[in-house]
């Protein structure tokens, strides 16, 4: 069998990309560098693909910042205000992945979406009414150029109409529909392209295939791929789909005049059923066998267990999805020769996929050198864990007395005014920070040293965000590395990859930590320096808690017990904590749930009894012995929650803020229907971007919170933390917020008067 992959990581091995594009936004180098770079990379990983031995190499799977980003720009789908506006094309790309702010310009970021069921965060075109769609960019050409100039034949890979469009956003008015037709001609003026430079297939990805389809959506991918394939310019097409299933679409799929189908059967296992009705003879199947999204090694019995169910012998071996949801290669980690051989990243599964190429063709010794592995015990089981697990009964799940009564003796408790202003949690990590930090880790400094520099830090912010009249204020999270990481590393089971870098979105990385085992609290976590905070103010100030979804939700989570397990565990050990706090006086705790909805199934069916029926009660598991005066916030962001929003208000926080802002405050329309009982703060600006916004902007912001939310419901507080952002930017932005909700509470004041 012949293999190839589905994408492969564009950070770097050592995050060359991040850095690079970086200095680029700080004027330090200029585009002719940061393409330098991007092209170093690109021509780097080619060549470790096809050196691996894998037989098909991809391009165009590569990106400055976001792959989706590309497609617009590829095919014109940019704002008028950008395109009209004087900046260079490149300038315009970051423009809308960032924000652009100058005297004379001011452009916002596009929405900024979880991409399906991954920690992966796309950028959402906009169709307007103005929109021409047509070729506007070489980028896939050029890859393509560059890597046959290296000698190496590529399948150009592009994100396909169907899921173009199903991601995309559309002005008033106006719809997928009216693009179909322009959009077919340019997908094929792509297709003549190609084949002109030599090129013999491409790959369309469209795993928007894998959700629910609709009759409506079905008529659509029908309509766009009847008129696309017929004029393919013999450019040979192969449709590829991951992150589940095609039930919906299956028998409509094999019927088109496309050579090849990838189907994903890591998270797909519907998918052979599917295929056991019939496969045509004349199309190859891309099998996708190797976990794209997990860094634990391939059992190859498995895998060719699920090869031998095919009922072709036209088979691809292909990863289930890109591999850019991975690390880069376990050869620059530290762990232990006995504990690195269970872990495959990146550049690992590409020796996976030619190693079980080679075992089908025969070579058993592979074989048995892997089954033998998976026949070790990797840890030691837990028998205390065990025992707390299986002693929860339901009502360990269920805070008393009922919210309405915990949220009128919360009210007398805290006497805050209305619309009361705080932040999600962390502040700046500036290059001091992340300094200090590491020369603490390397016993550069000694524990006493390190402990003046955090106190002072908090200090410094204490005495600021009261200089600004916050009301419930945060101390600043500068000695938290992640997260997740940062309480993982007080948790038994985990471990910690020194490079496991992975992109989250644009030149943000992210370390997942590695559940290895049992897990259980070994220690107090933030306890020390939230009580070191509240003890220098007067006012409130929040305890910082990660939740226990998103801790595994943003871990690379073990596959020999369940997802619901590992959580539970984790859960227990964060009410720990959380109870820890309330006893040192910590009254206002956010438990963080950022990733919530990450792992919820793309099939709405699957959503209560695959997922959501143990994940919420997982959260009100964390929370449930505190006294009701202690009042409970979490967050959520990156995410599109509003068709879930039932399911949040039976998390039975007290407060739930949100990201909203990049989505225009969407979520307040359902919110409003569910009749949702908890108290809300929806973002009132966007932390991701470094524009500042001003006053009047993030007051008309909170009138149009007014006018969907109760008042004595709304918080008033950014989207995410700031730890990424400037301090003079972060600054300026909370000095505005503060100001419009003085604004805004004067007003309500007075109308309350009338």
């Amino acid at each position: 069998m012949t293999t190839t992959i589905i994408g492969f990581p564009r950070l770097g091995e050592f995050r060359e990309l991040k850095f690079a594009t970086e200095k680029y936004f700080r004027n330090e180098i200029n585009e002719s560098e940061l393409q330098a770079t991007a092209k170093e990379l690109r021509r780097k990983h080619w060549q470790l693909v096809k050196e691996s031995g894998v037989d098909e190499v991809v391009s165009n799977d590569f990106s400055l910042y976001d792959n989706l980003l590309d497609t617009a720009f590829l095919f014109n789908i940019i704002p008028s205000n950008v395109e009209t506006s004087p900046l260079s094309s490149l300038e315009k790309f970051f423009a809308l992945a960032r924000g652009h702010q100058s005297e004379t310009i001011d452009i916002k970021a596009l929405p900024m979406k979880k991409w399906f069921n991954t920690n992966y965060h796309y950028l959402v075109p906009k169709f307007e009414k103005i929109t021409k769609v047509k070729i506007n960019s070489s980028k896939i050409f050029d890859e393509y150029q560059e890597a046959k100039a290296l000698d190496i034949e590529t399948r150009p890979v592009l994100i396909g109409p169907f899921t173009l469009l199903s991601l995309a956003d559309f002005e008033e008015g106006i719809s997928a529909k009216d693009f179909v037709n322009d959009l077919t001609i340019a997908y094929q003026d792509i297709f003549k392209e190609l084949k002109v430079l030599g090129a013999q297939w491409i790959q369309l990805d469209e795993p928007s295939l894998v959700t629910d389809l609709s009759v409506e959506q079905k008529a659509l991918f029908l309509d766009i791929y009847h008129n696309l394939l017929n004029d393919k310019q013999d450019l040979k097409i192969l449709l590829q789909t991951y992150f589940g299933d095609v039930r919906d679409i299956y028998q409509d799929l094999i019927q088109l005049s496309i050579d090849a189908i990838g189907l994903d059967f890591v998270e797909g296992p519907k998918n052979i059923s599917l295929l056991q009705t019939g496969f045509p003879a004349d199309k190859k199947l891309y099998a996708g066998i190797i976990n794209g999204k997990n860094i634990w090694r391939n059992q190859y019995q498995k895998s060719l267990a699920i090869l031998q169910q095919l009922p072709t012998q036209n088979v691809v071996l292909n990863t289930s999805c890109s591999l850019l949801h991975v690390p880069f290669s376990i050869e620059n980690e530290e762990f232990p020769v006995e504990v690195k051989k269970h872990f495959s990243y990146a550049t690992e599964k590409l020796n996976e996929l030619v190693e079980l190429s080679e075992i089908v063709a025969g070579k058993s010794e592979k074989l048995e050198k892997n089954q033998a592995l998976f026949q070790q015990e990797r840890f030691t089981k837990d028998p205390k864990v065990e025992e707390k697990i299986a002693s929860l009964t339901p009502e360990s799940y269920i805070r008393q007395p009922a919210f309405e009564k915990r949220e009128l003796l919360q009210r007398k408790e805290f006497q805050l005014p209305l619309l009361p202003t705080t932040t999600i949690g962390s502040f700046p990590q500036t290059k001091e920070v992340k300094q200090t930090r590491a020369r603490f880790k390397k016993k550069e400094i000694d524990q006493k040293t390190y402990d003046q520099f955090i106190a002072q830090q908090i200090d410094n912010w204490l005495q600021w965000q009261e200089e600004i009249d916050l009301d419930v204020l945060v101390h600043g999270e500068f000695e938290r590395n992640d997260m997740v990481e940062y309480f993982g590393q007080n948790l038994a089971g985990y471990l910690f990859s020194k490079n496991g870098w992975v992109q989250s979105y644009g030149t943000r990385g992210v370390k997942p930590p590695i559940i290895w085992g049992d897990i259980y609290r070994t220690a107090p976590i933030t306890v020390k320096w939230s009580k070191y905070a509240q003890k220098q103010t007067n006012k409130w100030v929040k305890g910082m808690l990660t939740g226990p979804v998103t801790i595994l939700n943003w871990s690379f989570p073990r596959e020999d017990i369940s997802l619901k397990e590992s959580t539970l565990q984790i859960a227990l050990a964060i009410q720990e904590e959380v109870l820890d706090l309330e006893k040192n006086g910590i009254r206002i705790i956010q438990i963080d749930e950022a990733a919530l909805r990450e792992k919820l199934p793309l099939r709405k069916n699957d959503w209560y009894s695959e997922y959501l029926d143990w994940a919420i009660p997982a959260f009100r598991l964390v929370h449930s012995k505190v006294q009701p005066q202690t009042q409970i916030h979490t967050h959520m962001c990156y995410s599109e929650f509003t068709d879930i929003i039932p399911a949040i208000d039976q998390m039975d926080a007290d407060v739930i803020s949100f990201e909203a802002s990049r989505s225009n405050l969407e979520i307040l329309d359902e919110l409003k229907a569910n009749h949702f009982k908890t108290q809300v703060g929806p973002g009132v600006y966007d932390i991701h971007s470094p524009r500042i916004p001003s006053t009047e902007e993030i007051k008309t912001t909170i009138d149009a919170i007014l006018a969907k939310v109760p008042q004595e419901k709304i918080w008033i507080n950014p989207d995410c933390g700031l730890k990424t952002r400037g301090i003079k930017e972060t600054k300026a932005s909370l000095q505005n917020m503060t100001a419009a909700a003085k604004f805004a509470r004067k007003e309500l004041l007075i109308h309350d008067k009338k």
